[in-house]
C-alpha cells in the first residue's frame, strides 16, 4: 500500500513539474509597459540570436556522421519533450507509454533528453547531436521529429541547423507565436511572482535532476519566449527548405472550437475525435482561464499560437492529455480521447506522406 502511494506520489510530481514547467515554455503575448524586459534585456536577445545560427550549424557540422547516405523511408521517429520535461524518470515517461507501445507495433521510436531548463537555442544543439546518432545508429539518412511543445521549436533548430538529416517536423501545442500565461509566470502580469516561479523550479529540478539543477536561472530561460523573444527566435529559424511542416494541438475547457479547428483536408486521425470535448485537467485551470478569453486553447497554448506549416487541426486533449499524463489516466468526464491511438495516427500519416 505505501509502494503504491509512493508511485503516485512520484506521478503527482512529475506532472506539477511538467505543467508549471510547459506553462514557463509558452512564451508571451505583449509586454506591458514598465515590465522589465528593458532596453538590456532586447540587446541581450539580440545577441543571442545573432550567434544562435551560427553555433547551430557549427554543431551541426561536428556532430554529422561521415558514412555515405543513408537508408530512405520508413524514417525513425524522435519525440522531442517540452521545457521542464524528460525522457523517463523511474517507471515514468513524457510520452506515456508512446515509445514501448509503438516500438512493439514494429515501428522505430526514439526518445530524446535535452536540457530541462534552457533556451531552444541550447537545447536544439543537443537535440541535434541525440538525430545524428539515431542516423548513426538506424543507417537512416534523415528521421522525423514530433516535439511537444517547447520540444517543437527544439526541432526546429534542428531542422535549420541540419537539413539534409531531418525529413518533417512535427509540432504538437508549441508557443510559435507565444501565449500570455508566460506574462504572469515571469511577473508582466499579476497572479504569480518570478521568486516562487524560481523556487517551484528548483525543487522539481532537484527531485528529477539533483544538483545540476541548482539555481536555475528560469528568467534567462523565459525571456527567449517573450514577445520580442518568440519574434526573434522566428527570424533566426525559418523554415527549412526540403523539410516538411506540420502541425497540430489541443482544445480543452469543453470547447468544440469549430471556427478554430474544424476545416476541409484534415487527416482522420484528427476528424476521428470531432465528437469528443475535453474537460480541462485541474493542474490547468488558472492558466487555461486567463486565456480563454482569447480564444480556444489546450490550458497553455493558444490554437493560434501552435499553427506552424501545415496545420493539421486540434484533438479533445489539455496539455497534459496530449502526452498521455498523468501516466496514462483518462483525459475525464465522457471523452473517449486515447493518446496511444492519436499518435499511432499521426505515425500512419507520415508514413502515407512518405516520411
Amino acid at each position: 500500500m505505501l509502494e503504491g502511494r509512493a508511485d503516485r506520489l512520484v506521478a503527482l510530481t512529475c506532472a506539477l513539474a511538467g505543467a508549471w514547467a510547459s506553462l514557463a515554455s509558452c512564451g508571451s503575448g505583449a509586454t506591458p509597459e514598465g515590465s522589465v524586459a528593458d532596453a538590456g534585456a532586447d540587446a541581450s536577445l539580440d545577441a543571442a540570436f545573432d550567434a544562435a545560427p551560427d553555433a547551430a550549424a557549427d554543431a551541426a557540422a561536428d556532430s554529422a556522421p561521415d558514412a555515405a547516405p543513408g537508408l530512405g523511408p520508413p524514417y525513425p521517429i524522435v519525440l522531442a519533450h517540452g521545457f521542464g520535461g524528460f525522457d523517463e524518470v523511474g517507471p515514468i515517461d513524457y510520452f506515456w507509454r508512446v515509445a514501448e507501445t509503438l516500438g512493439a507495433e514494429g515501428e522505430q521510436i526514439h526518445v530524446s533528453q535535452v536540457a530541462w531548463v534552457g533556451s531552444s537555442e541550447a537545447r536544439g544543439a543537443e537535440l541535434l547531436a541525440f538525430v545524428q546518432e539515431v542516423l548513426a545508429e538506424t543507417g537512416a539518412a534523415r528521421a522525423v521529429i514530433v516535439g511537444h511543445s517547447q520540444g517543437g521549436l527544439d526541432a526546429r533548430v534542428v531542422a535549420h541547423a541540419a537539413p539534409e538529416a531531418v525529413a518533417a517536423v512535427v509540432t504538437i501545442a508549441t508557443p510559435h507565436q507565444g501565449t500570455p500565461v508566460a506574462d504572469v509566470v515571469l511577473g508582466y502580469a499579476p497572479g504569480f511572482s518570478e521568486d516562487l516561479a524560481n523556487a517551484v523550479f528548483d525543487l522539481f529540478g532537484r527531485i528529477f535532476y539533483g544538483d545540476e539543477a541548482q539555481d536555475a536561472d528560469v528568467r534567462t530561460a523565459l525571456e527567449l519566449f517573450s514577445e520580442p523573444g518568440i519574434a526573434a527566435f522566428n527570424e533566426a529559424y525559418p523554415d527549412a527548405e526540403g523539410v516538411s511542416y506540420f502541425s497540430i494541438t489541443g482544445r480543452s475547457a469543453l470547447r468544440w472550437a469549430l471556427e478554430d479547428c474544424s476545416f476541409d483536408d484534415r487527416p482522420s486521425f484528427i476528424t476521428d475525435w470531432d465528437s469528443q470535448i475535453d474537460p480541462r485537467d485541474a493542474l490547468l485551470a488558472v492558466p487555461g482561464v486567463s486565456l480563454d478569453p482569447d480564444g480556444p486553447n489546450d490550458g497553455l497554448v493558444p490554437v493560434d499560437s501552435a499553427r506552424w506549416g501545415r496545420f493539421l487541426g486540434c484533438v479533445p486533449a489539455d496539455h497534459l492529455d496530449e502526452v498521455g499524463q498523468l501516466m496514462g489516466d483518462s483525459p475525464g468526464g465522457t471523452n473517449d480521447f486515447d493518446h496511444l491511438d492519436f499518435y499511432r495516427g499521426l505515425v500512419a500519416f507520415l508514413r502515407e506522406q512518405g516520411f
